[in-house]
């Protein structure tokens, strides 16, 4: 994955198709092009994959070159949020983003679903929203702690993440004690996008089970490189490090997401560990007040000359069995 790129697990919408309906037999579209009541169905050969999304600095946004979808250099628009309702009564959601070619024209549409989807299930179409989808694209790519994380404060003390406010001094590891400037939460269902990742006490030498949204990054110093990264120091996503045992996806209920964040892109303690703080860039930026957009042309400049991204190894190299078990093998001595 190429710096300053999030990596977007998408479908192509003519794999959801309207099976009753005003729109029978056609592909999600755009939002001009939706229906409400229509019912849509997964299709059973449906696989997810992913998207390499560039963080430029205005939308739209460009395709990445380390992507499985999409051509590389393209945009990529995001239209609209939609709510599908099942017959059990749950809600889901999806994004639609549609690629254009050089020329402006749209050449794929994509579903980016936020909860996980079946294809033995009939999706009614209940709402479509073009003003919250860029909140809710923002929220995938923030970095968050779930209830009950336990940070490092300066005077070394441990501090649930909710209990936190803008003001308190955290200890970084980079910049000493830093002031936080403002606390991000949410609340999800812990499915599909916003399933948490549960990192088991001990995993990665944490003091306690850690909770993180699925692309945090974690940052780690290898004493020995173990994975043959190149380099001592690495920033992994959680979710490449999901083994079914000491590192799992958590799925159920609702899960409170925390964001923090900072002057700098900090890497912070968590449970005893290192991790990254909220990173400021044109996708999440979208999740912070108003009363913050007058501080972004100053924040965003600051954080992307403290942008890790250069540290971070991909998911081939993390493809190991266990590799959660090599990291700690190699940041252990």
């Amino acid at each position: 994955m190429s710096r300053s790129a999030s990596p977007l697990q998408v479908y192509p919408t003519t794999a959801l198709r309207v099976v009753s309906g005003a729109n029978l037999g056609d592909a999600l579209a755009w939002a001009e092009d939706l229906q409400h009541d229509d019912i849509y169905r997964l299709s059973p050969l449906a696989a997810l994959r992913t998207i390499s999304v560039e963080n430029t600095a205005r939308p739209p946004f460009r395709i990445g070159h380390d992507t499985e979808a999409g051509t590389p250099e393209n945009d990529l628009h995001l239209d609209c949020c939609v709510t599908f309702m099942s017959g059990s009564g749950n809600t889901t959601e999806a994004l639609v983003l549609v690629e254009t070619d050089t020329d402006g024209n749209a050449v794929q549409v994509y579903a980016l679903p936020l909860t996980e989807m079946s294809p033995k299930v009939d999706y009614t179409l209940v709402g479509i929203s073009e003003e919250t989808a860029l909140a809710r694209y923002a929220q995938i790519a923030c970095t968050s702690f779930t209830a009950g994380t336990l940070i490092t404060m300066a005077s070394g003390a441990q501090k649930p993440v909710e209990e936190l406010a803008a003001g308190d001094r955290v200890l970084t590891r980079d910049d000493g004690p830093q002031e936080i400037r403002w606390i991000g939460h949410h609340t999800s269902r812990a499915s599909g996008t916003f399933a948490p990742i549960l990192i088991r006490e001990g995993a990665l030498n944490n003091a306690r089970d850690l909770y993180v949204s699925p692309d945090h990054r974690l940052f780690i110093y290898q004493r020995r490189d173990e994975l043959g990264a190149g380099r001592s120091e690495v920033l992994v996503r959680a979710r490449h490090l999901v083994n079914g045992d000491t590192v799992v996806v958590a799925p159920g209920g609702f899960v409170d997401y925390f964001q923090m964040l900072f002057d700098a892109h900090q890497i912070i303690y968590a449970e005893g560990i290192a991790a990254e703080s909220m990173l400021v860039t044109s996708q999440t930026q979208a999740v912070l007040p108003d009363a913050l957009a007058d501080r972004l042309s100053a924040l965003i400049p600051g954080h992307r000359c403290t942008d890790f991204s250069d540290y971070e190894i991909g998911e081939a190299l993390l493809s190991h069995p266990d590799a959660a078990a090599l990291l700690r093998k190699s940041s252990g001595g």
